[in-house]
């Protein structure tokens, strides 16, 4: 019988059952915790690792924990159904057809230009907000621009979420990752700025020249589609500057009013609304509309779900600690170039099981910092070797539902993905090892 590689899906649910062994397996045990007055989060206190009494869910825990990571996720399910839905009017409107026919055809001689914008946009949007769950509804719009590029979807999308993914793990000013991370560890916020900028703008450089060769080299048979485009009218105009220009009113709200998940999507079920009546689709045919949009974009919500539930059943056995206990705990009697290099591979290992970047920066940055203090190197440092690994693992691993979700979104399998993307993934991570060693030297 030929092998078929499994579903998103059942890869994820590959992942639950060895989460579920996991817990039979890792004997449990537990940190203290304590309230850091920095940064108002709960953290782990450096030495108070214990085992504790073996917690074992029954099978009817850790099969209630599918339901219940969907359930703990409806937060950004929600978002993402809005988001989808909204886009989802704009493209049955035309506008975005035509938007996006008018601006190939503005850089008609120089599509390199666009192509390097577009990664450098998706990469200010990863170095603010960590964007990932936010570009799933975006797929539709980026099949587009695959199609009328004649590049590999997989270029495109590792050209725009990548992007973003690399903004994240060099970011400066990232209030969920780096400067979180700097808070905890007790390091000036942000510091180090010009070392992490220029990272970012050599390594940001190389990555997406890398996939606009690639992009083109996976589709050699290709040819340029030739189009005159027609005119935007007011009513497209108006219609793309809702939709384009909620992203920076949301970008905007997270940063400066503190915005929720919550708030993200009732400004784009606004929005959604308005570029339908503003299309003429009237009150029925926009809610029709919108339904649809559900529709196209449940399934990636569902996968984010069940991406939360393996951290749920981890949750539950009382393991996640003594995971981080036993890939920390070596590193102490190191020489310093090998104890940062395991702690960069360490934190990307946690990242598998804790696919949050904040709470891997609660759990993990409070052990991290004192150890490199320990060996008489700075404590930002241990931030970068938490930063870098966490950020570039969320292109990778099955456990994030935001990837899974994207490359589902786009009628990828993780196969597919995975085949294209490891070659440049090793290269950018080695680099970004390279750059942590290098702020040995540096801080």
């Amino acid at each position: 019988m030929k092998f078929s590689f499994p579903h998103p899906m059942v890869i994820l649910l590959g992942f639950i059952v060895l989460a579920a062994l996991g817990v039979y397996l890792i004997p449990s045990g537990e940190f203290d915790r304590i309230i850091d007055p920095l940064s108002g989060r709960e953290v782990v206190v450096p030495g108070s690792f214990h085992a504790i009494e073996d917690v074992t869910p029954s099978l009817k825990d850790i099969l209630l924990a599918i339901p219940e990571g969907i359930i703990a996720g409806a937060d950004i399910l929600v978002l993402i159904l809005f988001i989808g839905g909204a886009f989802y009017i704009v493209e049955k409107t035309g506008a975005l057809q035509l938007g996006i026919e008018n601006l190939f055809f503005r850089f008609k001689s120089s599509k390199f230009i666009l192509i390097y914008l577009l990664g450098v946009v998706f990469a200010f949007g990863g170095a603010a907000v960590s964007m990932q769950e936010e570009i799933i509804p975006m797929v539709p719009i980026l099949i587009l621009l695959a199609t009328k590029l004649n590049y590999d979807l997989r270029s495109i999308i590792a050209i725009t979420f990548g992007s973003s993914m690399i903004g994240a793990a060099l970011s400066p000013f990232n209030p969920f990752v780096g400067l979180l991370a700097q808070n905890i560890g007790e390091v000036i916020p942000f510091s180090g700025f010009g070392f992490r900028s220029t990272a970012l703008g050599l390594i940001l450089f190389s990555w997406i020249t890398f996939h606009l060769i690639q992009g083109k080299k996976s589709n050699p048979s290709s040819q340029d589609v030739q189009f005159k485009p027609s005119s935007l009218t007011l009513r497209d105009i108006s219609i793309l500057f809702l939709a384009f220009g909620g992203f920076g009113l949301m970008a905007f709200g997270i940063i400066q009013w503190d915005w929720s998940y919550t708030e993200m999507s009732a400004l784009f079920f606004v929005i959604g609304m308005a570029c339908g009546i503003i299309a003429g689709k009237g009150l029925n045919g926009t809610a029709r509309l919108y339904v649809s949009g559900f529709g196209e974009m449940i399934f990636a919500g569902v996968i984010v779900g069940l991406a939360r539930s393996i951290y749920l059943i981890l949750e539950k056995g009382a393991i996640i600690d003594s995971i981080i206990q036993g890939l920390f705990s070596p590193l102490e009697n190191l020489p310093n170039a090998l104890a940062i290099t395991g702690m960069f591979i360490s934190q990307a290992l946690i990242h598998i099981p804790v696919p949050s970047t904040s709470g891997q920066a609660v759990l993990t940055i409070p052990l991290a910092a004192p150890l490199t203090e320990l060996l008489g190197i700075s404590r930002q440092v241990a931030v970068l070797a938490y930063q870098l690994p966490a950020a570039l693992m969320d292109m990778l691993t099955p456990t994030n539902g935001g990837m899974m979700a994207i490359i589902a979104a786009g009628g990828l399998s993780y196969k597919d993905w995975i085949s294209y993307i490891w070659k440049s993934w090793i290269m950018i991570t080695l680099i970004c090892l390279g750059i942590t060693l290098l702020g040995i030297l540096w801080f």
